[in-house]
Order: C-alpha cells, then sequence, then structure tokens
C-alpha cells in the first residue's frame, strides 16, 4: 500500500485540486484508493461527493486513533456509481474509492508543537487498514501539525505548484522543510515529485518559471504538467470525476492525470522494492 501526502506550503495552487484528479485516475485504472482528507477545510470531501454520513471524521478518529477504526469509519465516494455505470460487462473488479471524510475537529492537531506520539497517529489508524494499493492524503497549505502527521503516516510527498515566483519559492521550502523532517522522523520518506499545475501555454512567464523549476528540481518536476482549464471549478462544484466529464478539454486533463498517476505508482513500487531489498 503506498501511502502518499499531497502537500503545498502555499495555498491556492491547486492541491485538492490534483488529489481529486489522480482519485479520478485511480477509480478509472481500478485501483482501491483511499483519500484521507486532512485540511479541516474538507474540500477534498465535497468534491468526491462525499453525502452527509453521522460516521465520525478524521479529525475525532486522529482522537481516538488507539482504539478508533478508520475502515469501519470511512465512507464510499459519490463518483462510484457513475464508474460502475460506465465498466463492461467483462470488468468484475467493484470499484473502491473510499474517503475518510474532513473534519473541521482536526485543526486542533494544526499547531507546530506536537510530539511524537501525537505525529503517529495518522499512522497508528493506517497500520490497521489493508485493502488498498493506494492511500492520497490531501494535506492542508502549512507545515503545522496536520501537514507533518501526514508525512509521518506517509512514503512520499508529492508536491503542487505553479509556474510563478511565490509558488516557487514556496516549493523550494517545502523541499528543505521535507529534508529536515526526513531526517528527523522519517528516514523512509522520499518525495514523489512536483506537479506543475495550471501551466498556460502561451505564458512566457509559465515557461520562464517552468524552466527555472527544471532548473532546481531536475527530475524531481514531473511530466506532464497540468494544463489551466476552464471548466475545472465547474466539474468540481458538481463533485465529478474528470474522467466521467463530457467535453475535449476534460478527456485531455483525464489522460494528463492517467500518465502522472502511473508515474507515480511504477516509481513508488520500484522504491519500495529497493528499500527492502537494502533492508
Amino acid at each position: 500500500m503506498q501511502v502518499v501526502s499531497i502537500s503545498s506550503l502555499k495555498g491556492g495552487v491547486g492541491k485538492t485540486s490534483v488529489t481529486l484528479g489522480l482519485a479520478s485516475a485511480a477509480l478509472a485504472a481500478g485501483i482501491p484508493t483511499l483519500v484521507v482528507d486532512l485540511d479541516p477545510h474538507a474540500d477534498a470531501t465535497t468534491g468526491l461527493g462525499v453525502t452527509a454520513s453521522d460516521k465520525p471524521g478524521i479529525g475525532e478518529m486522529l482522537k481516538n486513533s488507539r482504539r478508533a477504526q478508520l475502515a469501519d469509519n470511512v465512507v464510499s465516494s459519490g463518483w462510484v456509481a457513475n464508474d460502475r455505470r460506465t465498466r463492461t460487462a467483462g470488468h468484475k473488479r467493484q470499484p473502491i474509492l473510499d474517503v475518510a471524510m474532513g473534519s473541521a475537529f482536526s485543526g486542533i492537531y494544526d499547531r507546530p508543537d506536537l510530539g511524537k506520539r501525537d505525529l503517529k497517529r495518522l499512522s497508528t489508524l493506517l497500520g490497521r487498514v489493508s485493502g488498498y494499493g493506494l492511500v492520497l492524503i490531501d494535506c492542508p497549505p502549512s507545515l503545522n501539525g496536520l501537514t507533518r502527521i501526514a508525512w509521518t503516516a506517509s512514503n512520499r510527498v508529492l508536491l503542487v505548484a505553479e509556474p510563478g515566483l511565490f509558488s516557487v519559492a514556496g516549493t523550494e521550502r517545502t523541499m528543505r522543510a521535507l529534508e529536515l523532517f526526513r531526517k528527523e522522523f522519517a528516514p523512509n520518506l522520499a518525495p514523489a515529485g512536483i506537479i506543475a499545475n495550471r501551466v498556460r501555454s502561451g505564458s512566457n512567464e509559465h515557461t520562464f518559471r517552468l524552466a527555472e523549476m527544471k532548473q532546481m528540481f531536475g527530475d524531481l518536476l514531473l511530466t506532464p504538467t497540468i494544463a489551466e482549464q476552464a471548466n475545472w471549478q465547474q466539474i468540481q462544484g458538481a463533485a465529478h470525476s474528470v474522467h466521467h466529464w463530457p467535453g475535449e478539454s476534460a478527456k485531455q486533463a483525464a489522460s494528463t492525470f492517467d500518465e502522472l498517476l502511473k508515474n507515480l505508482v511504477e516509481t513508488g513500487t520500484v522504491r519500495n522494492r529497493v528499500i527492502r531489498r537494502a533492508g
């Protein structure tokens, strides 16, 4: 089970949108996936079409991490019904896209002074979970407690950036913070790469910043980049999977996320094999 945190220390770069796009690609690929919505705003939960539930959110489960059973309290994404209708009769495996719902209560852990015991709360919950090939954790845009909890529970961290000055600088700070965190708390944690989001092909500024990012981060800058899409807010507002949204632009976006997910899964599998052999 690969556990990947989707992070950025700068807000507004489309981190949750990338989480939803990768979740959509995983559903289309038939990879059993769990999305952990660790952002107290719970936008990923809304975008995944989760209806109101009397089950506890992730904040309440973090508080009771020693006793809570995450598997008993996840809910199925509203996208799953659409995926079932579009699958052919030859697909026997039922699609799985579950959500550990976002919760404002999780904000009690979003502070900078958490001890090691608190940092392991999500790890404890995920340690009792099986049946998923991929776990995506949508983090808040900060390096406070919730992001550190997510990184402690993860194998890798996927960074999201826009090709702009402030976002590129924020990504560099995140990389430094990730390296310091890895040395102190999580020696097996590694960056999964950096996704450039909302790229405008006709923008000289974006072209310049992408070249700058390539020089700064090398192979960590993943391809393909994600093009700016005019109807993305409409897709999310409808709580719809991009893979089931009509139109050529949505089709192209879905193809981009398919390729990014393939790279993410394949590189993670190779890395896990190397770690096992080294151990």
